[in-house]
Order: structure tokens, then C-alpha cells, then sequence
């Protein structure tokens, strides 16, 4: 009986100082334009373990996230995030992952004065 008692303990304590959540609403400011943007986006997301839902707003940048706190973290996401090509407010996407996007998702820089000074 104080084995089953002291299991017991131990699983309450383990659960209480793992505080974490298995459906944690996360919200992150991601760069992007266009419905492109959202697909690639809400995929890179859905694609880290422990994210269970995605969704990006075009308007306002905001990436609404559900995840396992217990599989994944904001930083680990943000990683996949810049990973194919778009920036966060912490982290920023490389060069190379930027230009891998589709030239009408390039939101660095405006592109209106590309009109042929060459």
C-alpha cells in the first residue's frame, strides 16, 4: 500500500512542476504577404511536432497557434518559420531561405521601383 501511496505522490508532484499545457494558445508576429505566404507558413507550423493547429492572418501577421507545451516551444517554431524564408520578430529568415520564396512573397522590400533602372 505506501508503494502505491508513494507512486502516487510522485506522479502528482511530476505532473504539478511540468506545468505545461497540451493545448497552449501561442500567437507570433511572422513576415509574409499573400495567400502563398499563409500555405507555406501555416505547413512550416503544422509541420514541428507538438503544434496542433496554425493558422496565419494575412492583415495583421499573426500566426495563432494551439501546442503541446511538452513537445515544442515558440523558439522551436520560429526556427522552422525562418527556415522557409520568413521572419520573425526574434529571429530573421537567411538570405538564401528569403530568396527561396516566390518573388510576389518577398515583403522585405518594397518592389515598386523595380521598373526597369538598370
Amino acid at each position: 500500500m505506501r508503494k502505491i501511496v508513494f507512486a502516487l505522490s510522485l506522479a502528482l508532484l511530476s505532473t504539478i512542476s511540468y506545468a505545461q499545457d497540451k493545448n497552449k494558445k501561442l500567437t507570433i508576429d511572422v513576415d509574409g504577404k499573400c495567400d502563398m505566404c499563409k500555405t507555406r507558413i501555416e505547413k512550416a507550423a503544422l509541420g514541428v511536432k507538438g503544434v496542433k493547429y496554425a493558422m496565419w492572418d494575412i492583415p495583421s501577421h499573426q500566426l495563432s497557434l494551439i501546442v503541446d507545451e511538452r513537445k515544442t516551444n515558440p523558439m522551436i517554431i520560429k526556427k522552422a518559420l525562418v527556415e522557409v524564408g520568413h521572419d520573425t520578430k526574434e529571429l530573421k529568415a537567411t538570405e538564401d531561405a528569403y530568396n527561396s520564396v516566390h518573388p510576389c512573397c518577398r515583403y522585405r522590400e518594397d518592389n515598386s521601383d523595380d521598373s526597369g533602372h538598370h
